[in-house]
């Protein structure tokens, strides 16, 4: 069964109200905070009127591609709840854990199937492993039979290029949590509130 839902790369108000006050929410909202390539990132003072709502028990994620100490030093007040962080090494994701005390999303870029090998690195540090696509900001995505060799014990989050008609697909998986970006939007990095609606009413449904 699907163990949850991600949805990230939100940037608007109007968006995150609806997503926390939908009658199925999913469990984390991300927030791409340091990767301005994206064009999903969120500037640091509006990133702080985003996430200064009530959050309503869903889990807020602070997106980082390798954040160096000031944008870590800006952001840890603010009320998230995990960090989820890219080509970050186990050792620094240790130091960054114990320092800010905050959860960690560990995301690894998979190309094949000894990309996902890399998870036996960060699984005694990190509370969730993500397996995504090498695109980054692209959704690109990647063969998710190469992780069904990764134990149950791990907490398994997957993006690349999910859509919404693939939920299905993931009714029987080891509990997967699924994450969500661009096959929520309109246009890039403008999310769709009607395809948000359609996912997690087929969420709920399977």
């Amino acid at each position: 069964m699907i163990k949850g839902i991600k949805i990230c790369g939100v940037t608007d108000l109007k968006t995150l109200n609806y997503i926390i006050e939908h009658p199925y929410p999913p469990q984390f909202i991300g927030f791409v905070t340091n990767y301005k390539k994206s064009k999903r990132y969120v500037e640091f003072e509006k990133l702080k009127e985003l996430i200064n709502i009530d959050k309503k028990g869903i889990n807020f994620v602070s997106v980082l591609v390798n954040p160096d100490d000031e944008i870590l030093e800006m952001i840890k007040n603010l009320k998230f709840d995990y960090y989820q962080l890219y080509d970050v090494n186990p050792e620094t994701t240790k130091l960054i854990k114990e320092k800010y005390k905050i959860k960690i999303i560990s995301a690894l870029t998979i190309n094949n199937k000894d990309d996902v090998n890399q998870y036996k690195k960060y699984e005694t540090i990190s509370d969730i492993i993500l397996f995504d696509g090498k695109g980054y900001e692209k959704s690109i995505g990647f063969n998710h039979k190469f992780i069904e060799s990764v134990p149950n014990k791990i907490s398994k989050m997957i993006a690349g290029n999910i859509k919404i008609e693939d939920i299905s697909n993931f009714k029987n998986t080891k509990n997967y949590i699924l994450d969500l970006s661009g096959a929520l939007e309109k246009e890039k990095g403008v999310k769709d509130i009607n395809k948000i609606d359609k996912l997690l009413n087929s969420v709920h449904n399977n």
